[in-house]
């Protein structure tokens, strides 16, 4: 069909050992790519406060021998691994690895509680600031942000809510560029009843995650045309991918 463009299948939310995911870089670019499926992926690793309890908690857990947050100090190193593994990915599988970062506040009330993910960030941003000022933080960088599960969950009952994005969203609607309508087997409606920008991701940490919700664009693929759809929200789709097979 002529001006047709085939969907590219993309997930845009994925941790790594970087911070509380279960396999490395190169193990989730081999687990995604080996599929034969998968056009673009975002490693998204979290960067944990300094300041409250939970954040210092999850910094540094099992008596400092391991890390869950990508620290200023690790950032570079980070950004590094990222790279390297993108070139590996895109010759083997021509599979776009887009660097990112989830900006991560955790509190025991949800209301408080707030996740961002930036995606192909450039440099550190510290979650140790208002969510207002990350946001403007990843506009800064040209990065792109995304509200991650704005609303409670009916799948992970016992973890605790993110809905301060969502509780605040009136004042944070022309700072976050899109909003998650779907993290892995969870769907959040009311992003699409108030008509804003969505996208699905697996909140990739474990390989049964691969089998979630995702992200169908029909655009080329390179940073600028997946980040000029995702804001107009123009040719996006959600699906929800099983056992190696995708639909609309």
């Amino acid at each position: 069909m002529p001006g047709y463009e085939p969907f590219l299948l993309c997930d845009f939310h994925v941790h790594t050992t970087w911070s509380d995911g279960r396999l490395s870089v190169r193990e989730v670019v081999d687990l995604y790519g080996q599929t034969g499926r998968f056009d673009v992926i975002a490693i998204t690793d979290h960067i944990l406060t300094k300041k409250d309890l939970l954040g210092r908690a999850g910094r540094m857990m099992s008596l400092g021998l391991k890390e869950f947050s990508v620290t200023e100090r690790r950032f570079d190193a980070y950004l590094a691994d990222l790279a390297a593994e993108a070139s590996r990915a895109r010759k083997l599988y021509d599979l776009l690895v887009i660097p990112g970062a989830e900006v991560t506040q955790n509190h025991i009330r949800a209301h408080r509680n707030a996740h961002i993910v930036a995606l192909n960030l450039t440099q550190f941003i510290s979650a140790d600031q208002p969510p207002e000022d990350i946001l403007k933080e990843i506009r800064r960088q040209g990065a792109l942000s995304i509200a991650c599960h704005p609303h409670h969950r009916t799948t992970r009952r016992i973890e605790i809510g993110t809905c301060y994005l969502w509780d605040h969203r009136k004042k944070l609607v022309d700072l976050v560029d899109v909003w998650e309508a779907a993290n892995r087997d969870d769907l959040f409606s009311v992003t699409s009843l108030k008509h804003f920008p969505y996208v699905a991701n697996s909140d990739f940490h474990k390989p049964k995650h691969l089998y979630s919700w995702k992200t169908l664009l029909r655009c080329e693929k390179n940073w600028e045309a997946i980040a000029q759809t995702l804001r107009a929200n123009v040719d996006v789709a959600l699906t929800l991918y099983r056992n190696g097979s995708w639909a609309v």
